[in-house]
């Protein structure tokens, strides 16, 4: 009895990577959410808080309700105040691979219908491909060549 106790005190989410959403808001200008990695027991080679990836202006505009949804649909909601401060939210490591990886594909795109592609294509990738995908656009030595390929993959005529 009081091994299946013991087994019953071990607590999951310190064994896995902690992430933040940070949200900005830019007064008239808009918003400016960033995915930040912050130390954990699971990652003991993250000793300050790392920056993963952000958005703003016109490229967040474009994609900021599919965003919003994600987040509501996960518990997390950021205050639609004017407040310039910036206010950051806990989030699961799926919804920060796939926020990441959005955010880091779409900053340089201008393009409006690829755009939305693109999104709807990060969006419908599973947890171990979007993984991938971001670990090949933070740790190569070449990241934007990275985010160009998928972009060509997801917005190649089928």
């Amino acid at each position: 009895m009081a091994h299946t106790e013991r087994i019953a005190q071990i607590k999951t989410p310190d064994s896995t990577p902690r992430y933040e959403l940070r949200v900005r808001r830019r007064g008239s200008i808009g918003a400016e959410y960033e995915i930040w990695q912050v130390p954990a027991i699971a990652t003991p080679q993250v000793t300050t808080p790392l920056r993963i990836a952000g958005l703003r202006g016109r490229n967040l505009e474009l994609i900021e309700h599919r965003v919003l949804k994600s987040l509501t649909r996960a518990g997390v909601n950021p205050a639609r105040s004017t407040d310039t401060r910036k206010r950051g939210y806990a989030v699961t490591e799926d919804l920060a691979l796939m926020l990441g990886l959005l955010f880091r594909t779409l900053a340089p795109m201008r393009s409006r219908q690829n755009m939305r592609v693109v999104a709807e294509g990060i969006e419908a990738m599973g947890r171990e491909e979007a993984a991938y995908w971001l670990g090949m656009a933070v740790h190569r030595k070449h990241p934007r060549r990275v985010l160009a390929a998928l972009r060509l993959l997801l917005t190649e005529p089928k």
